[in-house]
């Protein structure tokens, strides 16, 4: 669905109601005003990557540490800077809810752990799968604690953005939760399971804010998982590798050709290349790197 900015929205509403312009001159000059606001010379952060598409469409990659507030102002100055067609988070549909919630609401869900959470962790997920879930929810709630911010910032302030941009659209671009934990949970055998929710159960080192900024390069969260899971490959190939290969496959999607408003249906419809940026932690643009000259498939990884 296409979202728009308030002043948009009231002039949109303003001239429709008012029959003073057609309902698709009203929509060009909307798109004329986007164009107006987009950088042809986009100044963006040193956490920008740039990939191309063989239609000429670009896609912006922010890597994000999710802990970080010079993360949240990378997303919100790339919007702004190349005013998007598509604008593509990593989240799935069952963490969708964090978009929406306040700051204070989420830190508090994040700090707390409680029965009623296994059990709806495990009544959707399995009961490994769902212990897995609750024994990761405790790393993030150890390093939200620490710092005292909620997690996903970044992907809140990427949605606002967005929504003041003419024709842009949101898309979730990770692969279902489900299927990542119930894959990783297949990957271990009964004493690494074992091995490794001791390893989550034991977290306690103390993280400061400095430290969320020296993981720039490499998100502190995904880092925190690496160091616990580095002897199990095949948990990181579920858990990272996998979701490399989703990422990159729904980023190319959004990065087909954006079709232009026509003034009537017998008017020839024209297209042009998409602008699209991704909003993914730092640890994923690596592996988008590498796999974004390859013909992806995510069928396998979906199983």
């Amino acid at each position: 669905p296409f979202a728009y900015s308030t002043k948009s929205i009231l002039f949109y509403s303003f001239c429709f109601s008012h029959s003073c312009i057609a309902d698709a001159d009203a929509f060009r000059i909307l798109w004329e005003m986007k164009m107006k606001k987009r950088q042809k010379c986009p100044s963006l952060p040193e956490t920008v990557t740039e990939l191309g598409t063989e239609d000429g469409s670009k896609v912006y990659i922010v890597g994000t540490a999710h802990f970080s507030d010079s993360s949240k102002q990378d997303v919100v100055k790339t919007i702004q800077e190349l005013q998007p067609d598509v604008v593509v988070v990593e989240l799935c549909q069952y963490r969708v809810s964090m978009l929406k919630m306040d700051e204070e609401t989420l830190l508090k869900e994040a700090k707390e752990i409680n029965f009623e959470k296994l059990h709806q962790a495990i009544k959707q997920n399995g009961v490994m799968s769902g212990l897995m879930q609750i024994l990761l929810l405790k790393v993030s709630a150890h390093i939200t604690e620490q710092l005292g911010m909620a997690p996903g910032g970044e992907f809140r302030e990427a949605f606002k953005e967005a929504s003041k941009v003419p024709f842009c659209k949101f898309h979730l671009g990770d692969r279902p939760i489900p299927v990542t934990f119930k894959r990783a949970i297949a990957a271990l055998s009964f004493w690494q399971k074992v091995k490794l929710a001791w390893g989550l159960c034991s977290l306690s080192d103390p993280i400061s804010e400095d430290d969320v900024e020296k993981c720039k390069q490499k998100d502190l969260l995904e880092q925190m998982m690496a160091e616990m899971i580095g002897e199990f490959p095949d948990l990181h190939r579920t858990i990272v590798s996998e979701r490399d290969i989703y990422l990159t496959y729904m980023l190319k999607q959004a990065a087909k050709k954006t079709e232009l408003p026509r003034a009537s249906e017998n008017e020839p419809q024209k297209s042009i290349p998409t602008i699209v940026v991704g909003v993914v932690g730092m640890g994923h643009v690596p592996g988008i790197e590498k796999n974004w000259s390859t013909d992806v498939n995510i069928q396998e990884i979906m199983r």
